[in-house]
């Protein structure tokens, strides 16, 4: 759906016209997965699919939410005196966190609204449409009411309505992503220190192809919390004789020096996974400096074993649609995205294979796997924004 028709339907619904339209995108990352949460660097890019928010304050504190992706549901009411978290409130709990917790920082949101969401991130896929509704839902709150929201305040906000009003244990690297993103670039992030730079990603004779399994997954019941507790028992373990604060401090040759104080096969594997992939972020980084594009593949495709065998978050689709894209020609890279257990995996993929790279994998993965598999070609689009009169078509 097109902005014009988004307007349309708001006015519908609502019996009257939207004021303003946001928009936050979803993200994929590059490379360094299941390191956010662990004290690494990540490597994401914001893409051009998202979250679209129409709004328009209202007079009273009531707050109406509706969504198009779910219009059997109607609309759902709240008010700004009733913002817990409530299960059966389904996704409406994100706008609802997003708009408590800034009201507890401190924000002035004195009465309540009218918003309308339309997201075209596929649902469940791994795209982060969670933090793209939690981002497109502050920058909605910063334009209604005339707030000045430090950017990286609004992307620690969206994070804690994820791990404290929601409870997924999460780290930062979604909200970074859809608040920070940029055209043409991937932002490298230490999540420790929230230090960041650009890099300029330029695919000229290549695409960022989106490969979805079409499972789907549910990040707080799926096993990521456990694979995070995992990560912090082999950290206590090395805390005893090694003064560090997270895994991603140590390098691969003082956890290959070290890791016997771990003294249990599967916390050394996850242990293993995200320092040597924090290590793979980081020469991820000069690679792409350097040009090297060809080296960036490699690094993803290592990067897709290690969560395979060493952090065990893959599963038969993700592995199929790997797999599969590792033997066609013209691939550059390829592997899973997002929390694993279904959801998407990427590849770098020559411009003039990608028609015949999508119809061989999707053959082979109908063939192993019993399900269609969607593929979605993703451009590198900026954070999260108020859309100016241009982009409203």
């Amino acid at each position: 759906m097109n902005t014009k028709e988004l307007a349309q339907t708001f006015t519908k619904v609502f019996g009257r016209e939207a004021e303003r339209v946001f928009f936050a995108p979803g993200r994929i990352n590059l490379i360094g997965e299941h390191t956010d949460y662990n004290g690494g660097h990540v490597f994401p890019l914001a893409i051009t699919f998202g979250t679209y928010a129409l709004a328009a304050r209202r007079k009273d504190n009531q707050i109406r939410f509706y969504s198009v992706n779910f219009e059997q549901q109607g609309v759902a009411e709240s008010s700004l005196d009733a913002l817990e978290y409530k299960e059966q409130d389904g996704w409406t709990n994100y706008p609802k966190g997003m708009t408590k917790l800034m009201i507890e920082a401190g924000f002035q949101i004195d009465a309540g609204y009218d918003v309308l969401f339309y997201g075209n991130i596929p649902n469940g896929a791994g795209l982060s449409s969670s933090a793209s509704i939690e981002l497109a839902t502050g920058v909605m709150l910063e334009g209604l009411f005339d707030l000045k929201v430090d950017r990286i305040d609004m992307v620690k906000i969206g994070q804690q309505v994820e791990n404290h009003y929601i409870g997924v244990n999460s780290g930062i690297m979604d909200q970074f992503a859809i608040g920070m993103g940029k055209e043409g670039a991937a932002i490298w992030l230490d999540c420790e220190t929230l230090n960041y730079e650009y890099a300029p990603l330029e695919l000229p004779n290549a695409s960022i192809v989106i490969m979805n399994t079409n499972k789907r997954r549910e990040l707080a019941s799926s096993k990521y919390n456990e694979r995070r507790g995992e990560c912090e028992e082999a950290l206590s373990r090395l805390q005893k004789q090694i003064n560090v604060k997270s895994l991603g401090e140590l390098t691969p040759e003082q956890f290959e020096q070290n890791k016997a104080l771990i003294n249990d096969p599967v916390l050394e594997k996850r242990a293993r996974h995200a320092i040597y992939e924090n290590a793979r972020t980081i020469e991820a980084l000069n690679k792409l400096k350097a040009g090297d594009l060809k080296a960036v593949g490699l690094l993803m495709n290592e990067s897709h074993r290690s969560l395979e065998q060493d952090y065990e978050v893959t599963g038969k689709e993700l592995d199929t649609l790997v797999h599969t894209a590792w033997n066609q020609p013209g691939v550059i890279g390829a592997r899973m995205t997002g929390a694993g257990f279904g959801g998407c995996a990427i590849a770098i993929v020559e411009n003039e294979q990608v028609d015949s790279f999508i119809q061989k994998v999707q053959k082979r993965y109908k063939e192993e796997c019993g399900i269609q598999a969607e593929f979605y070609m993703a451009n590198i689009g900026g954070g999260a924004r108020e859309l100016i009169k241009e982009e409203v078509k």
